[in-house]
């Protein structure tokens, strides 16, 4: 029986804001592609993010009341002490949205977003000018803006802020879902960020991404800090990214956030060639580089001060990444970031004996198996490095944890696979109670999930860092009987067979009677 239009309703209400726009909004898409759409929806919820900001203070200064007296609401200098972004007559979300019917309204919105980067020099060359092409129905257009007007309506300034960033973000992960492999150019799985900061904890000091995509790591370590009571203000935050359209969307997700975002910078050469932070020493890097790159300039740069500890191959930039890691990290700093899986193992071009070169340093502290399918750009399989220069001042200086969590996660589609909130926390307990040995909740190896290995052991492993190879396999399996297995599978399929045979019997006996009837 069909669902009523009344129920249907009553469904969608009950889902959250962020996937009722997402439907709706995907609607208004029609013929046009995903990665050309992200930019007009998301220049939007910007475009209504830091309207609706500027207006609320905008009323309070026109009211003149308490701190406001004698202020001036058209006072540029008003908006910057309050950390507000100055928006143009024409370029507010009111004046915008009464002209939302009007044919010319893609023309306006372009105008809108050229005015608003003139007045905040920050946003220079940032947002989107998108809006006037021929493609893009004026009508759907104008429903588009109806439809984010509904965003945050009647919200206290900070609950708005953070619901459009919410939203924000939650756009990012839809458009990357809908981009498949492009999308993963621009956006690392929020999850897969979440168990990251999760295991750094950077909860103060100076956060280093050299290739931070939309600057997700950013606004998950931000959030880190909050939903642990931190300051905000403890931590600044450095960034690079080479793509210049994947770079505006990194300065727009940032500022929806009230991230400062000046070091977050942009270059076409990209980290190894046009390093834009030469001189920083972070105290936590965080990062998911492109996998087994082989177009990094390699050759160019042979006798860089980068590569202390070997010349990486001009092939594959996987132990560039790792040295220009370790080169920005602080004396007490901690790294962690995403790989392929490859890295563990190789020894390509000198790669095992840089990786050899980092174990005897005691700098790799632990090692993370990823589950397949995380990722949207790649099925290579994929791991976590977490790389520690205060490792040789604690008790585990000779040891490594190895965590296998190829068995974790879940599927949301037949290709992409998520970490939920209980298997991030299983994995970064695991390593922090490890890290912690005096800590009231003990560390324990767990066969098949992870392991506490001696620079010994992987020594006589040939300096390999596959998980697999140290935490074994989970007590089930070790008990496997395969002789007892095997019967039950023949069993199986003898029963099977037979079945078949029966089936095909009384097929050809029906296909008789047809005949001679």
């Amino acid at each position: 029986m069909a669902k009523s239009k009344s129920n249907s309703k009553e469904a969608n209400q009950g889902e959250p804001i962020e996937k009722q726009l997402w439907k709706a909004a995907d609607k208004l898409r029609k013929n046009i592609d995903a990665a050309e759409y992200k930019h007009i929806v998301l220049g939007l919820i910007f475009l209504k993010y830091i309207s609706d900001a500027f207006e609320e203070l905008y009323e309070k200064l026109k009211s003149g009341k308490g701190d406001y007296k004698g202020a001036d609401p058209e006072d540029k200098d008003e908006y910057t002490a309050e950390n507000i972004f100055f928006v143009p007559d024409k370029a507010r979300w009111s004046y915008l949205q009464a002209n939302a019917k009007q044919p010319t309204i893609g023309k306006q919105l372009d105008d809108a977003m050229d005015a608003i980067e003139k007045e905040n020099p920050s946003l220079k060359d940032i947002l989107p000018k998108v809006y006037a092409r021929d493609n893009l129905d004026p009508t759907s257009l104008g429903e588009l803006i109806d439809l984010i007007s509904n965003i945050a309506l009647s919200q206290a300034k900070d609950r708005s802020a953070d619901l459009f960033g919410h939203v924000f973000e939650y756009f990012l992960g839809e458009f990357a879902l809908a981009e498949g492999k492009n999308g993963g150019q621009f956006y690392t799985p929020q999850s897969v960020v979440e168990l990251l900061v999760s295991m750094l904890e950077p909860y103060k000091g100076r956060v280093f991404d050299p290739c931070c995509g939309s600057g997700g790591m950013f606004v998950q370590s931000e959030k880190f800090v909050a939903s642990h009571q931190g300051r905000i203000n403890d931590i600044s935050i450095y960034g690079q990214e080479s793509n210049l359209t994947t770079w505006r969307l990194a300065k727009m997700n940032l500022a929806i956030r009230g991230i400062e975002s000046s070091q977050v910078k942009w270059n076409n050469e990209g980290s190894f060639l046009n390093d834009a932070h030469k001189d920083l020493k972070a105290d936590f890097v965080i990062a998911n580089p492109p996998f087994n790159d082989s177009d990094w300039s390699g050759d160019q740069l042979r006798g860089d001060g980068r590569w202390q500890f070997g010349k990486p191959p001009a092939g594959n930039a996987n132990y560039a990444w790792i040295q220009h890691f370790l080169y920005h990290l602080a004396p007490n700093g901690i790294a962690g970031f995403v790989l392929a899986k490859g890295s563990l193992t190789s020894k390509t071009s000198g790669e095992g004996d840089i990786r050899k070169a980092l174990i005897e340093a005691r700098l790799v502290d632990c090692i993370v198996n990823l589950p397949p399918k995380l990722f949207l750009n790649t099925q290579i399989p994929a791991c976590l490095w977490f790389l520690s220069r205060q490792k040789a001042k604690n008790k585990r200086t000779d040891e490594i944890l190895f965590i296998d969590a190829r068995n974790e996660g879940h599927l949301i589609n037949r290709k992409n696979r998520v970490l939920s909130q209980e298997d991030i926390h299983k994995i970064a307990d695991t390593y922090h109670r490890w890290k912690t040995p005096n800590s009231k909740e003990k560390y324990e190896d767990i066969k098949g999930f992870c392991n506490s290995a001696s620079i010994e052991k992987v020594k006589e492993l040939d300096y390999v860092l596959t998980p697999g190879r140290y935490v074994g396999l989970p007590d089930e399996e070790d008990d496997f009987d395969f002789n007892e297995r095997f019967t039950h599978l023949k069993a199986e399929f003898e029963a099977q067979l037979k079945e078949e045979a029966k089936l095909n019997k009384l097929i050809l006996e029906n296909l008789k009677k047809v005949k001679l009837s």
